[in-house]
C-alpha cells in the first residue's frame, strides 16, 4: 500500500504581438469559425492547457481544406503565426509537442506553404548571435529534427545555413568558455549549451545523411565537406579537452566517431583506422590529409586516457556491429577496444570515469553479443569462456563486484551476465549444463563466503544460464545457508533476489518437467518450510529481513503456498507461542498473514469469518511480549492492498485494544512502525470515505455496498468518525503529567499524522476532523509538552499546535496568553541550557495570536502606530519583529553588563538564550514575502553588530588555551600565578577585577515571584535584582566555560541563518535583500577568525555548523566576488599552513582545533557535478606537506595536514571523491609513523585510522578479525595500485633489520602498521593469475615479519600470511615453514623465530579447514603429510623445548588440528596414530607430574590453558562414537585416556579448572538436550562420578569466576544424582545445602555469584516440594526476602530476570489452591498488558477466596501510594543551581498514573459487579484522613509554586499534579464504599 502524491502539470500560454494579432483580425469573421477566428480566441486565453483544446480543434478545418486553399491569403497567415508561434515557445512546454503532432497531419498540398513559413521564421533564428542566446535557437532545431515532418523539411531546405550555424556556435562557445575561465556559474551554463550543440550537430547528420553523401562532397572544396571538417576538428578538440565537463567528452566522443563514418573511405578500412587510433600505431602515411587536418592530435601515440575511453565508447555506440558488415577488420577492433578497457580499468580510478568505464564494457559485451551472431569461426575461439579476453573480464569482475559504487556493481553484474550470454553462444550446439567452464564457475562462486556480495549476483545469473537444480545437486543446503545469511541487513537484498531467482527458477523448471502438481511438496520442502523454522525460532534481525525482502517475492512467485504455511503454522501456534526473543509460530503466522494481506493475496474478513484465524488469536498478536510480532499484527489490520478497502467494526476495536497497551513502547524503530502503520489506517479511512459518500448519493450503487458490506455508507461513516474520535480520546489522555518520553512520542507523531489526513475538507465531505475535538484542556496539554526534557517531544508539539493553529489560539484567554510570554520570556535568561528551548518554542506559537502585541508586548516596547495601522503586515511578520526587538534589547543591556562581569552573566544572566530565541524566531518567517522590508534592513544590521558585541566579550575565554578550567579552584600562589599568565594571554574584556580576588561571587537575587510580580522592563537586569535577602551564588568554572562556549554557538547559528537572507539571484539592485554583500563577506571574515582561533571543541564545532550555511549559500549564490571567496579563503589558509610563520596563531595541538573544520566546510560546499578543482588543489597541497621530501622542513605544517588529512577523509560528503588520494594518504601516515617527532607520530597514528576506516568501511561488530570490514587482496591493490609497490619497499626495508644472523632488538614502528593493513586482506578462491599485482613476492616479507622481537607484529604476521598463499598452495607453504623448525633443541634455537613461525602455520591451517568444508582426495593427502610432519617436530610441545610460550604456540596447532579432525571422522577419514600421539604428548606434560613452577614463569598460564585445551579435546574425541566403535587394539587404548576430567579439576591453577568446568557445562548442556547418543560411554561416561568432585569444589573454590561456573553446572545437574553425595562429601544434608545456598545468594560479592546461587536455592526448594520434604519455616522466609531484594528497582537487569525465571518456575508448586487462575487469554504479553492481568486476577482472586473486605483497603493504600510531599516544598534554589545539566528526572519508561488507573479500573469494576460497601471499617477512615489531609497539602504546594510552574519548576509541578491525580481517585472510591448515611455525615464534618 503505496500512497502517492499526484503531479500538477504547468503549461505556459501563449501570447500574439500587435503586429500578428492585426493580420489575423482582417481575416477573422465573427459570424462563423474560421481558422483566423480560431486562432485569435486561442491566443487570448491566458490558460496554456485551455489552448492546447483549441490547436486540436483547429486541425480539423485544416484537413477539411481542397486544393484551392493552397494559395489562401488566410491560411498563409495563419500557418505564418503558427511558424512564429512554434519557435517563440519553450523547449519543455507541452504546446510545443501538441503544434508539431497537429502539423504532422497536414495534407499534402498545405504541407509546402507550411515549409515556406517555418523556413521564413528558422532563417531568422540563425541569424542569432548573442551566445547566450543560442540555446533557444539549438533547443529549437532539435525540436524541429525530432519527429517533426514540417521541421525536417525546412532544416533539409536550409541544410548549408544550418551547418553553418552550428560551426559557428561550436568555436563561439569555446572561446567564450575560455574568455570566462574560473566563473563556475557561467562556465556550467556555456557547458550544458555546448553539449546540447553537440547533440544537435550529431542529429542533423544522422536524420540528414543523404545530404551529405549526395555528390556534394565528392571534391574537397565543397560548403558542406568543409563543415563537416570544422565540426569533426571542434568535436576532437573537446574530446582533447580536460576541463571540459565529463558529459561533453563523452559526447565529443561519439561525435568524432560518428563525424567520421559519415567521411571516410573505403569504409571498409575505418575499423583499422580506428585500432590504430586506439593502440597509439597510427602511420601518417597510410591516413588522408583531411582527417590529420582534422584529428591530428588523435594520432598519437601518448594519447590521453580519458580520450581513449571515449573513443571506444563512441566506436561501439556508432559503428554498426551486427551482421558482421565490417568484416575481419571489424572482429579485430572488438578484440582491441575490450583489451584497451581493460588496460585502462587499472589506470582510471576517479569515481566518474571508473563509473564510464564499467558502463562501457558493459556495452563492449553487447556489442560482442551482436558482433558473434555472424562472427567467424575465429572470433567464437577469441571469445570463448577459457580465453584471454574472458578471463580477463572475469578479473575486472571479481575486482569491482563489492566496488563503493552502486553504478560500478551494476553494471559489473551486467557485464558478468552478458558473458555467460557470450560463452553459450560460443558453444551453441553443446549442452550448456556440462559445460566445464561453467562447472568451473559454479565451484568457485560457491567456494567463496557468503558475506561477499558479489557473490549472489553473479550466482543468480549462473542460475539462469544452468538451472536451480544443477546447483542444488551440489549442495542442497544452499538455500538454507542463504536465508542464515539474512540476519545482516547489508547483505539481505541480494540473498532474497538470489533466493528469488531460484525457486522462480526451480518451479519452472518443475512445472516444464512434471505434468501433475505433484512436485509441489519437494518445492514447498526445499523452499517453504526451512523459512517457516527460522520465523519461529530465528533471531530478530533475521526473521525481519525475512519478512521484509523474502517473503513477499515467495508468494509473489507461488501465492498457494500461503494455505500450506497457514495451516502448518495454525497447528503449532498455540503451543508455541514465542518468546520475548523468538516470534514462535504465532508470530510467523501474524508475519505471514501480513505480507499476503499486504500484497493482496488474501481478505481479512475471509479468514476470519472460516475460522483460520480467531479475533483471540490476533488479539494475543497485538499485546505479545515480541514487539515485532505486535508490529506484524497491527499490519495485517492496517495495510491493504486497495488503498479504499473499508475499514470493518473488528478491525476498529482491534486498534482501540492495541492503543491501550503500545504506545509506550521502548523501541524508537518500534515506535516509527506505529505511527506509519497507523498512518495507512488513517488514509484508508479517508479514502473509503469518500467513496462511501459518493455511493451514499447513487442510490442503485449503494444497495451494492449494503449487500457487500451487510450496512449502509452512512452507518460506516458514524462508525469511522465514533471510532477517530475514541482514538483522539486515548491519545490525549495518555499525555497526562509523568507519562513517558516514548509515550508522548507515539501519542503526538499519532495526532500529527491524523491532523494531516484529515486536514482541510477533501471532495464532497471530511469524515472526520481534528480540531472539533479540541477543546482548551488539550491545548493547554499540548502546551505542557513544550515542557518536556526532550526536543523531540516539543518539537511534536509545536508542529500539532501549528496545525490546529487557529482553534489553539482562539482558546487562549489574555491573563493565561500574559503568563505564557512572561514564562517565555523568563525562561529565555535561565542558568538551565535546555530551557532557552522551551522559551523558543513558546514564543514561536506565541506570535500567531493576533492579540499578542497589546496583550504582552505593549507593556515592554514603545508603540509604533504606523504599524498598527498597516493592515497588509501579517500577524506573524508584526509579532516577530516586535518579540525579536524586545530580546535584542534586553540582550543588548546584558551584553554591558557582562563586559563589566562576565561571571556575574554566567551566573545571573548567560545571554545565550535570548540568542537561541531569536533565530528561533528568524526561522519560521517567509522571508520571500515581508512588508516591513526597512524594518527588517535595520533588525538584521543591529542582530549582527549584536552577535560581533557579544562574540567579543566570550570569545577570549573559548579561544585561551585552557577553556576548559579558568577559574582558579583554590587560592595557592602558583596556580594563581599561572592564572595571571592565561589572563595575560586572553586579556578578559572583564573588569571587575574578579580573578585576582575570591571565588565567591556575592550578587543580590531576589525571589522569582517578586520579580514576575513587579515587572517593569527588565533594562537592568542586575538592578532589578537588589533586594531584601542577600544570597551567596557560587560560580563554577563549568559555568563561565557553557555561558561562554554556548554564546558562541548560538552567534554563530545566528549568523548563519542572516547569511542565507542573501537573495540567491543577486540582480543588479543590490537593495533587494536583507543583508548586504559586504555584511556577509564580513560574516565570513568572523566565522574564518574563530574557527581559526578557537581551542573550546563546542565553540569551533558549533562555528562550523553556521560556516556551513554560509559556504552552501555562496556556492549557489550568482555573485561572481562572493562565488569566488571559498576559494580565496582555501588558498590563503593554506599558505599560511605552509608557510610556518612564528607569529602565527594557528592551534597545532587539538588535532588542529578549528582549522580541519574550516577546510572541510569550504571543500564540501563544492558543488558535487563539478570537476572539484578546489578540492584537487588542496589534497596535492596537503599531501606534499603531510609527507614531505626534505626532513629539514618544520614539523608543525606536516602535523596540520596530517589533521586536516584526517578530517576529509572522515567526512561522508566528499563521497567517492576522495578516494584517488587514498593511497597517498595511507603513504603519508606510514612514513609520519616513523618520524621521530612525536606530535607527527600521533597525527599520523589518527590519521590512519581514519583511513583504514575510509577503506574497509565502518566496524559495526566486536569481533576483531570477522570478514566484514575486509578485501581480497586483488580487490585491494587494483583500487590503489599505488601502494604495492610501496607496500611492498616497506615491507622489504623493515624486514632487512629482522635478519636472523644480525642483532635481534631492532624494532621498526612502521611494521606494525603495514601488518595491521595486510591483515584486513582475506583470501579468495578466485584470485588467478591473470594479474600482474601476484600476491606472491609479498610472502617470503611477511614469512620473515614472523622473526620480529614484538609478540604482537609475530601474531600479526601470522593473520597477514593467510590472504597471500593461495589456497592450492596452504599445504606446501604449510609444510615449508614446518621444516624450517629446528629438530631438537640445540643452544642457539631462537625462540621468537620458531613462535612466529608456529602463529603462521596456525592461522594458515585455520583457514584452509575452515574453508574446506567437503574432503576430497588432494585436500586428505595434504592433510596426511602435514600431520606426519607435525610429528617430527613434536619435541616443541614436550619438555625438551624449554619455551613455554612456544610450546603453547605449538599446543594450539595441535588443538586445531584435534577439533578439525574429529569433524572429517565423521566423514570417514581415520587419525589413529594423531590420538595417540596426543596422548603422549598429554602423559608427558606438567598437568600429569606436576608443575614445577611458580606462576610468574613467562607463558605458563599461556601453556596450561593450552595443553587443557588438547585434553579436553582429546576426552571428546576419545568419547566418541567412532573411536569406541572402532574395536583396534590402538582404538583401545586410545579410550583410556592419561587424564581425566576430574584430575583438571583439581589444578592449582584457576584458568585450568576455568576451562574443564567450561566444558562440562557444554557437554551437560548437550546431554540435556540430547544431542548426544544414549547410553553408557560417550560424553555421559565422561560426566560421571562428578558430583562428589564438584561438590567439594563449590565448599573450596576461592576463585569467582570458577565458583559462578560450578554452581551453574550443578544447577544444570538432575538433583537425584547430586543430592544423595551431599553427606559422604561435604558433610551436608539436603536442608543444609539449601541454607548454605542461601547464604551465598545474600552474602556474594557479584550479582552472577548471587544470580546463580538463588536459582541453585530455588530448584531445590522445587525437588523438596516435589518430593513431599519439610522445609523450615526460617528458610523460606530467607527465601521469600531475598526474591523481594532481587526484585528491587535499582538492581541489575540479570538479578531482576533471575527472579522473574524463580518466580515462574516454582509459582505452580507453591499455590496449590484449587481457586487459582492462572489460564490467561493471553500468554506471551508485553508489560503494560501483564500489568492490567495481575491487578485484573488479584480483584478476581479476592473475590473468589471471600477476602475482599480485607483486600480492598491494601489495593486502596496501593493507590495512595506513599509520596512524600514535604521534600518538594523545599527544593532549594541552591540545589538546582548546582546542577547545570541536570535536566530533572529523564523519564524513559515508568508511568506511575499508569498503574494508577489500571488499578482503579479493576476496583471500580470489583464494586459494582459485588456492589460492596465498607460500613464502619476503621481501615477506611484512616485512607480518607490521609487522603483528605493530602488534598490539602498538594493545594498548599501548589500554591506556593511560581506562576506559570509545568515551565519554571517542572519536575515539583509534575510530582503534584500526579500526586493530585492519585488522592481524587482514592476519595472517589472511598466515597462509593460508604453507605450513604455515613457519606453525609462526614461531608458536613468536613
Amino acid at each position: 500500500m503505496v500512497l502517492k502524491k499526484k503531479k500538477e502539470v504547468q503549461v505556459d500560454a501563449f501570447f500574439l504581438d500587435h503586429h500578428q494579432a492585426e493580420k489575423l483580425q482582417r481575416f477573422s469573421k465573427a459570424e462563423e469559425q474560421n481558422l483566423a477566428s480560431l486562432l485569435l480566441h486561442c491566443a487570448q486565453l491566458r490558460n496554456g492547457i485551455q489552448q492546447i483544446q483549441c490547436i486540436k480543434q483547429m486541425m480539423p478545418l485544416l484537413k477539411q481544406m481542397d486544393q484551392s486553399s493552397a494559395g489562401d491569403p488566410m491560411v498563409k497567415a495563419c500557418l505564418d503565426v503558427l511558424g512564429e508561434m512554434y519557435f517563440s515557445l519553450g523547449a519543455k512546454n507541452p504546446l510545443k509537442k501538441v503544434l508539431a503532432s497537429s502539423l504532422n497531419g497536414l495534407p499534402g498540398h498545405l504541407m509546402l506553404s507550411a515549409v515556406q513559413s517555418f523556413v521564413c521564421c528558422l532563417r531568422e533564428e540563425l541569424k542569432t548571435t548573442e551566445v547566450y542566446l543560442y540555446r533557444k535557437v539549438l533547443d529549437n532545431l532539435a525540436a524541429c529534427l525530432e519527429d517533426f515532418s514540417v521541421g525536417r523539411a525546412c532544416i533539409k531546405s536550409l541544410f548549408e545555413e544550418v551547418l553553418q550555424f552550428l560551426q559557428k556556435v561550436l568555436l563561439d562557445i569555446q572561446e567564450e568558455n575560455r574568455k570566462n575561465h574560473g566563473n563556475r556559474i557561467v562556465q556550467t551554463q556555456l557547458m550544458h549549451d555546448l553539449l546540447i550543440a553537440i547533440k544537435v550537430s550529431m542529429m542533423l547528420v544522422q536524420k540528414l545523411q543523404e545530404n551529405i553523401q549526395g555528390s556534394l562532397w565528392k571534391h574537397s572544396e565543397s560548403f558542406v565537406w568543409q563543415s563537416m571538417c570544422s565540426l569533426l576538428k571542434s568535436s576532437t578538440d573537446f574530446l582533447m579537452d580536460a576541463t571540459l565537463l565529463q558529459t561533453v567528452q563523452t559526447t565529443s566522443g561519439l561525435a568524432v566517431i560518428l563525424f567520421t563514418r559519415a567521411m571516410y573511405e573505403p569504409s571498409e578500412e575505418l575499423p583499422s583506422l580506428m585500432s590504430a587510433l586506439l593502440l597509439g600505431t597510427v602511420e601518417h602515411s597510410g591516413v588522408p590529409a583531411w582527417f590529420k587536418r582534422s584529428c591530428g592530435a588523435l594520432c598519437t601515440a601518448e594519447l590521453p586516457h580519458s580520450a581513449r575511453l571515449f573513443l571506444c565508447h563512441g566506436a561501439l555506440a556508432m559503428l554498426d556491429w551486427k551482421n558482421g558488415s565490417m568484416g575481419t577488420n571489424g572482429e579485430k577492433l572488438l578484440l582491441d577496444i575490450a583489451s584497451v578497457l581493460l588496460s585502462l580499468s587499472s589506470e582510471l580510478k576517479e569515481s566518474s570515469v571508473a563509473t564510464s568505464l564499467s558502463r562501457i564494457l558493459a556495452i563492449w559485451t553487447n556489442s560482442a553479443l551482436a558482433a558473434l551472431v555472424s562472427g567467424s569461426p575465429d572470433l567464437k575461439i577469441k571469445l570463448n569462456g577459457n580465453s584471454d579476453i574472458i578471463g580477463n573480464l572475469l578479473e575486472y569482475i571479481y575486482t569491482h563486484w563489492d566496488h563503493p559504487l552502486d553504478a560500478i556493481r551494476h553494471q559489473t553484474k551486467l557485464v558478468f551476465k552478458n558473458l555467460l550470454q557470450i560463452h553459450q553462444t560460443t558453444i551453441a550446439g553443446s549442452n550448456g549444463k556440462s559445460d566445464p567452464f561453467f562447472a568451473r564457475l559454479i565451484k568457485h562462486l560457491l567456494s567463496l563466503d557468503w558475506h561477499v556480495k558479489g557473490k549472489y549476483a553473479s550466482l543468480g545469473c549462473l542460475v539462469e544460464c544452468v538451472g536451480t537444480e544443477n546447483i542444488l545437486q551440489l549442495d542442497r543446503a544452499i538455500p538454507v545457508q542463504i536465508l542464515d545469511v539474512m540476519s545482516d541487513q547489508s547483505l539481505a537484498p541480494y540473498a532474497s533476489d538470489l533466493l528469488e531467482t531460484m525457486f522462480t527458477n526451480h518451479k519452472a523448471h518443475f512445472t516444464s518437467s512434471f505434468q501433475e502438481s505433484t512436485w509441489i511438496d519437494q518445492w514447498h520442502n526445499i523452499w517453504v518450510s526451512p523459512l517457516l523454522v527460522i520465523l519461529c525460532e530465528g533471531n530478530h534481525d533475521q526473521t525481519t529481513y525475512i519478512i521484509d525482502y523474502y517473503l513477499p517475492k515467495l508468494l509473489k512467485c507461488n501465492p498457494d503456498s500461503l494455505s500450506y504455511m497457514i495451516k502448518i503454522l495454525q497447528a503449532s501456534a498455540d503451543a508455541n507461542l514465542g518468546s520475548c526473543s523468538t516470534r514462535g509460530a504465532l508470530g510467523a503466522l501474524m508475519a505471514c498473514l501480513r505480507t499476503a494481506r499486504a500484497h493482496g493475496h488474501l481478505e481479512l474478513s475471509t479468514i476470519m469469518s472460516s475460522g483460520l484465524v480467531s479475533t483471540e488469536c490476533i488479539k494475543q498478536g497485538l499485546v505479545h511480549q515480541h514487539s515485532q510480532v505486535c508490529i506484524d499484527a497491527l499490519g495485517l489490520l492496517c495495510e491493504t492492498h486497495r488503498t479504499t478497502e473499508i475499514v470493518s467494526l473488528e478491525e476498529m476495536q482491534l486498534i482501540q485494544f492495541f492503543l491501550m497497551y503500545n504506545l509506550n513502547n521502548q523501541s524508537p524503530s518500534v515506535r516509527q512502525q506505529i505511527v506509519s502503520l497507523l498512518r495507512k489506517l488513517f488514509c484508508r479511512i479517508q479514502e473509503s470515505s469518500q467513496v462511501l459518500y459518493k455511493l451514499q448519493q447513487n442510490k442503485t450503487k449503494q444497495e451494492l455496498v449494503e449487500n457487500s458490506t451487510k450496512m449502509p455508507p452512512l452507518k460506516i461513516l458514524q462508525q469511522y468518525k465514533d471510532f477517530m474520535s475514541s482514538v483522539c480520546a486515548r491519545l490525549f489522555e495518555v499525555l497526562f503529567p509523568g507519562s513517558s518520553h516514548p509515550t508522548r512520542f507515539s501519542a503526538l507523531s499519532i495526532l500529527e499524522s491524523i491532523a494531516e489526513i484529515f486536514s482541510v475538507p477533501k471532495g464532497p465531505a471530511q469524515v472526520f476532523q481534528l480540531d472539533q475535538e479540541i477543546d482548551s484542556a488539550r491545548v493547554q496539554t499540548l502546551i505542557q509538552c513544550f515542557a518536556s526534557t526532550f526536543e523531540e517531544v516539543k518539537n511534536l508539539a509545536f508542529r500539532l499546535l501549528m496545525k490546529l493553529r487557529d482553534v489553539a489560539l482562539n482558546l487562549q484567554d489574555s491573563e493565561n496568553l500574559d503568563l505564557l510570554f512572561q514564562a517565555a520570556i523568563d525562561l529565555s535568561t535561565s542558568t538551565k541550557p535546555y530551557d532557552c528551548v522551551t522559551a523558543s518554542y513558546l514564543l514561536n506559537f506565541l506570535v500567531y495570536h493576533e492579540g499578542l502585541q497589546h496583550i504582552c508586548l505593549g507593556k515592554w516596547l514603545e508603540k509604533n502606530p504606523q504599524m498598527d495601522e498597516n493592515t497588509s503586515v501579517s500577524t506573524v511578520e508584526k509579532n516577530t519583529l516586535a518579540v525579536i526587538k524586545l530580546l535584542l534589547v534586553n540582550v543588548e543591556e546584558e551584553i554591558l553588563q557582562a563586559k563589566k562581569s562576565l561571571l556575574q552573566a554566567a551566573a545571573s544572566f548567560p545571554m545565550y538564550g535570548r540568542v537561541h530565541c531569536i533565530t528561533g524566531a528568524l526561522q519560521q518567517l517567509p522571508f520571500n514575502n515581508l512588508t516591513l522590508v526597512s524594518e527588517w534592513k535595520e533588525m538584521v544590521t543591529r542582530l549582527i553588530l549584536m552577535s560581533y558585541s557579544l562574540s567579543a566579550v566570550v570569545s577570549p575565554v573559548v579561544q585561551s588555551s585552557s577553556p576548559e578550567g579558568l577559574i582558579p579552584m583554590d587560592s595557592d600562589p602558583e596556580s594563581a600565578s599561572r592564572l595571571q599568565m592565561i589572563l595575560h594571554e586572553i586579556q578578559p574584556q572583564d573588569t571587575n577585577d574578579y580573578f585576582t580576588q575570591t571565588k565567591i561571587l556575592k550578587e543580590h537575587c531576589k525571589e522569582e515571584s517578586e520579580k514576575l510580580a513587579d515587572q517593569r522592563p527588565t533594562e537592568n537586569i542586575c538592578m532589578e535584582k537588589r533586594g531584601k535577602d542577600r544570597q551567596v551564588c557560587d560560580v563554577t568554572a563549568q559555568m563561565v566555560l557553557v555561558c561562554c562556549w554556548r554564546s558562541m554557538k548560538e552567534v554563530s547559528l545566528l549568523l548563519g541563518t542572516l547569511c542565507k537572507l542573501l537573495p540567491s539571484q543577486t540582480t543588479s539592485e543590490p537593495s533587494d535583500g536583507l543583508i548586504t554583500i559586504e555584511q556577509v563577506k564580513n560574516i565570513g571574515d568572523y566565522f574564518k577568525h574563530h574557527l581559526l582561533q578557537s581551542r573550546h571543541r563546542g565553540a569551533f564545532e558549533l562555528a562550523y555548523a553556521g560556516f556551513v550555511q554560509l559556504t552552501e549559500m555562496l556556492s549557489r549564490c550568482n555573485n561572481e566576488s562572493l562565488h569566488k571567496m571559498p576559494e580565496h579563503w582555501l588558498s590563503c589558509v593554506l599558505e599560511e599552513i605552509k608557510s610556518c610563520d612564528p607569529s602565527s596563531t594557528l592551534c597545532a595541538t587539538r588535532r588542529s582545533a578549528g582549522i580541519p573544520f574550516y577546510i572541510q566546510a569550504l571543500l564540501a560546499s563544492e558543488p558535487k557535478k563539478s570537476k572539484t578543482d578546489l578540492l584537487k588543489m588542496t589534497m596535492k597541497e596537503l599531501i606534499s606537506l603531510a609527507a614531505p621530501l626534505n626532513e629539514s622542513l618544520s614539523v608543525i605544517p606536516q602535523v596540520h595536514a596530517l589533521n586536516i588529512l584526517r578530517a576529509l577523509y572522515r567526512d561522508t560528503r566528499l563521497g567517492e571523491n576522495i578516494m584517488p588520494y587514498v593511497a597517498d594518504g595511507i603513504k603519508a601516515s606510514i612514513l609520519g609513523f616513523m618520524s621521530p617527532v612525536w606530535a607527527v607520530r600521533n597525527s599520523s597514528t589518527l590519521l590512519f585510522s581514519a583511513l583504514i576506516t575510509r577503506i574497509f568501511g565502518v566496524k559495526r561488530g566486536k569481533d576483531e578479525n570477522s570478514k566484514k570490514n575486509r578485501m581480497t587482496g586483488r580487490e585491494f591493490f587494483s583500487r590503489f595500485p599505488s601502494l604495492y609497490p610501496f607496500l611492498l619497499k616497506q615491507l622489504e626495508i623493515v624486514t632487512s633489520t629482522l635478519n636472523s644472523e644480525a642483532e635481534e632488538l631492532k624494532i621498526h614502528p612502521s611494521l606494525f602498521l603495514l601488518l595491521l593493513i595486510l591483515g584486513r586482506l582475506y583470501p579468495s578462491p578466485m584470485d588467478g593469475s591473470h594479474s600482474a599485482l601476484s600476491t606472491a613476492p609479498f610472502v617470503p616479507f611477511i614469512i620473515r615479519c614472523g622473526r620480529s622481537p614484538v609478540y604482537r607484529c609475530r601474531e600479526m604476521s601470522g593473520r597477514a600470511l593467510v590472504p597471500f598463499v593461495l589456497a592450492n598452495e596452504v599445504p606446501h607453504t604449510v609444510l615449508a615453514l614446518l621444516r624450517a623448525l629446528p629438530d631438537s633443541a640445540t643452544h642457539g634455537t631462537r625462540q621468537n623465530s620458531v613462535h612466529g613461525t608456529l602463529l603462521q602455520v596456525f592461522h594458515l591451517l585455520q583457514s584452509y579447514l575452515e574453508s574446506n568444508q567437503f574432503v576430497s582426495l588432494d585436500f586428505q593427502q595434504g592433510l596426511g603429510d602435514i600431520i606426519t610432519c607435525m610429528g617430527t617436530k613434536l619435541w616443541l610441545a614436550k619438555r625438551l623445548n624449554p619455551c613455554l610460550v612456544t610450546r603453547a604456540a605449538y599446543l594450539d596447532v595441535l588443538v586445531m588440528l584435534s577439533t578439525h579432525l574429529e569433524k572429517f571422522q565423521k566423514q570417514g577419514m581415520q587419525f589413529l596414530d594423531f590420538w595417540e600421539e596426543m596422548n603422549r604428548v598429554i602423559s608427558d606434560s606438567e598437568l600429569v607430574s606436576g608443575i614445577p613452577y611458580p606462576s610468574a614463569v613467562p607463558g605458563l598460564i599461556q601453556y596450561l590453558q593450552s595443553i587443557t585445551k588438547l585434553v579436553i579435546s582429546v576426552l571428546s574425541v576419545t568419547a566418541g562414537p567412532d573411536i569406541q566403535s572402532c574395536g583396534s587394539a590402538a582404538a583401545e587404548g586410545m579410550a583410556k585416556p592419561s587424564l581425566s576430567v576430574a584430575l583438571l579439576l583439581h589444578c592449582e591453577f584457576h584458568e585450568v579448572r576455568l576451562l574443564a568446568l567450561e566444558a562440562i557445562l557444554l557437554w551437560l548442556k548437550q546431554m540435556n538436550s540430547k544431542q548426544v547418543a544414549e547410553g553408557r560411554g560417550g560424553v555421559l561416561g565422561l560426566l560421571t562420578d562428578l558430583e562428589d568432585t564438584l561438590l567439594t569444589m563449590a565448599l573450596k573454590e576461592t576463585n569467582p569466576q570458577c565458583f559462578c561456573k560450578v554452581l551453574e553446572i550443578l544447577y544444570n545437574m538432575d538433583l537425584r544424582n547430586v543430592l544423595p553425595k551431599t553427606e559422604c562429601s561435604i558433610k551436608m544434608n539436603p536442608n543444609e545445602l539449601l541454607t548454605w545456598s542461601l547464604n551465598l545468594a545474600d552474602i556474594s560479592s557479584s550479582p552472577e555469584g548471587q544470580t546463580i546461587a538463588l536459582k541453585f536455592a530455588s530448584k531445590l526448594i522445587i525437588h523438596h516440594l516435589q518430593n513431599h520434604q519439610q522445609i523450615s519455616q526460617e528458610t523460606l522466609k530467607k527465601w521469600v526476602q531475598l526474591i523481594v531484594y532481587f526484585c528491587g528497582d535499582e538492581q541489575e537487569t540479570e538479578m531482576l530476570l533471575a527472579a522473574a525465571e524463580v518466580l515462574k518456575s516454582i509459582t505452580s508448586f507453591l499455590l496449590m489452591s484449587e481457586k487459582l487462575i492462572l489460564e490467561f487469554a493471553f500468554r506471551i504479553v508485553n508489560a503494560p498488558m501483564a500489568l492490567d492481568l495481575a491487578f485484573g486476577i488479584v480483584c478476581e482472586l479476592l473475590q473468589r477466596w471471600g477476602e475482599i473486605h480485607a483486600g480492598v483497603p491494601v489495593l486502596l493504600e496501593w493507590l495512595l501510594g506513599d509520596s512524600n510531599l514535604q521534600r518538594d516544598g523545599e527544593t532549594s534554589a541552591l540545589e538546582e543551581d548546582d546542577s547545570l545539566f541536570d535536566k530533572g528526572e529523564m523519564n524513559f519508561w515508568a508511568e506511575q498514573l499508569t498503574h494508577v488507573r489500571q488499578l482503579s479500573k479493576h476496583l471500580l469494576h470489583l464494586i459494582s459487579v459485588t456492589h460492596l460497601t465498607l460500613p464502619d471499617h476503621g481501615e477506611l477512615h484512616r485512607l480518607s484522613g490521609i487522603a483528605l489531609d493530602q488534598v490539602q497539602r498538594i493545594e498548599h504546594l501548589l500554591g506556593a509554586l511560581p506562576l506559570v510552574p509545568e515551565f519554571s519548576r517542572t519536575p515539583e509541578f509534575t510530582r503534584l499534579a500526579i500526586q493530585k491525580e492519585r488522592v481524587s481517585i482514592c476519595l472517589k472510591i472511598l466515597n462509593l464504599l460508604k453507605p450513604d448515611d455515613t457519606f453525609k455525615n462526614e461531608n458536613l464534618e468536613q
